[in-house]
């Protein structure tokens, strides 16, 4: 028997637009919110969209990744953008907002709404038929998070450090060369050389750098593995640490000297499209200023664009490429669908914005449409949707949204504004197309 809802776990950014984007479609919604009942460590208030950490929804200028998503957002009925506009505060060029009245605004549009019924209890299990949007985000309870990882076959992944990425183009070519070590593969890596005295500055400005303090329920986690270690702390280890770890030069020569470099910083393919690279072994709990200024030190990077900066803290996510397709429904339930950083996306927004694609993939899945909801790779929520179901290069992490992750444009532009508002241009032609096509 077909059940007369779709039920929606978690009232976090997600699931508040998974709700809407279903009531909208004119399904019933179940939403559930285990708060007041339980509060996760990082929660503290009663209201739904809680903000946790910063009250800035980052950018809103069209011609920035951030803005293109919002604006993407805001042509696909997003609540969460419509209620943060109703709510911002002066910050520039960013859309920040008064938290408290931002979660009392969607709180009482989702309580409002006649086909939402909110309920005010902890979920402990998955429901086991019927369709299904889970959105319990990076701190999901245990209990909840020991089912999905035994429904996901033990493919629950936790990180406490991740390394910066950077566009390709901004590596300044000039002082970089490719090859992999020994010469063994193809030039598979972009190499970074560093003399003794560019190493010892370098070196120097790391050791003093500012590092971004952590939330308690982060310091409170285990620590770090020794195999993400921060390169921060890597170096306090001693002046050489690095040179025989994550920057050792042996297996390489550079073509410019002919001699082997006195460290090396590997840049590895991020992506496909070869638009996007990691620095390996970069992993780190600087602050992001305090990144771009110590990495753009090395004399590659000294004009680097950094499309994800450095970043360490507790988080929980699928290896959504194995489990997920590209409507955020589970490869061998379609009717059980994930949205929020619980799917490898980053961010208020890139959450915010998978709960939309989950929500009206849902209410296809309930209505009994066969064709799902997609956008085009040529748009940021499109990208994000393509990046969380086939990932990149090497191991899945998180990512949140930026040009590097759209396709590149026919037409080559130089200035990074130029060719960002081209980008923009391109995504909102493409999603128009889409919508204009459903009415």
């Amino acid at each position: 028997m077909k059940k007369e809802s779709v039920t929606v776990i978690g009232a976090g950014l997600a699931g508040c637009e998974a709700a809407w984007q279903l009531a909208g479609a004119g399904v019933p919604v179940d939403l559930y919110e285990q708060k007041p009942v339980s509060f996760s460590p990082a929660h503290k208030s009663a209201g739904l969209a809680e903000l946790v950490c910063s009250n800035s929804l980052k950018a809103m200028r069209l011609e920035s990744a951030a803005g293109l998503l919002k604006e993407e957002m805001r042509r696909l009925g997003s609540l969460l953008v419509r209620c943060a506009a109703q709510c911002a505060v002066p910050a520039g060029g960013a859309l920040a907002v008064d938290r408290e009245k931002f979660s009392s605004l969607v709180t009482d549009a989702i309580q409002g709404h006649p086909l939402i019924t909110l309920h005010r209890e902890e979920v402990v299990d998955l429901p086991q038929q019927g369709v299904t949007v889970v959105a319990t985000g990076p701190l999901t309870s245990d209990a909840l998070a020991q089912k999905i990882e035994k429904l996901c076959g033990g493919s629950l992944h936790f990180f406490d450090a991740a390394a910066p990425i950077i566009t390709a183009q901004s590596i300044d070519q000039a002082f970089a060369f490719t090859a992999s070590r020994y010469g063994r593969g193809e030039d598979d890596y972009i190499n970074c050389p560093m003399n003794k005295e560019e190493y010892e500055t370098f070196y120097s400005a790391l050791l003093h750098a500012e590092r971004a303090p952590l939330h308690d329920f982060d310091a409170a986690a285990p620590e770090v593995y020794e195999g993400c270690m921060p390169v921060e702390v890597l170096a306090s280890r001693g002046q050489d640490t690095l040179r025989f770890g994550p920057m050792k030069p042996v297996g390489l020569r550079d073509p410019r000297t002919g001699h082997r470099p006195w460290a090396v910083l590997q840049l590895r393919r991020e992506n496909k499209e070869g638009t996007l690279y990691n620095l390996v072994g970069f992993q780190t709990n600087l602050k992001f200023g305090e990144q771009k200024r110590v990495f753009g030190l090395i004399p590659a990077l000294h004009d680097a664009e950094f499309m994800r900066y450095g970043v360490m803290h507790r988080n929980t996510f699928l290896n959504s490429p194995q489990l997920l397709n590209e409507d955020f429904s589970k490869r061998d339930r379609p009717d059980l669908f994930f949205a929020g950083q619980l799917t490898g996306v980053e961010g208020y927004m890139e959450s915010a914005a998978s709960g939309i694609m989950a929500g009206r993939n849902a209410a296809r899945r309930f209505q009994g449409r066969a064709e799902p909801f997609r956008l085009p790779p040529v748009t940021m929520l499109g990208a994000l949707s393509r990046y969380v179901s086939q990932g990149g290069v090497g191991d899945f992490q998180p990512m949140g949204a930026n040009f590097g992750i759209l396709p590149p444009l026919a037409q080559h532009i130089r200035d990074k504004r130029e060719r960002y508002a081209a980008l923009s241009a391109r995504a909102l032609e493409a999603l128009q197309e889409v919508l204009d096509a459903q009415e």
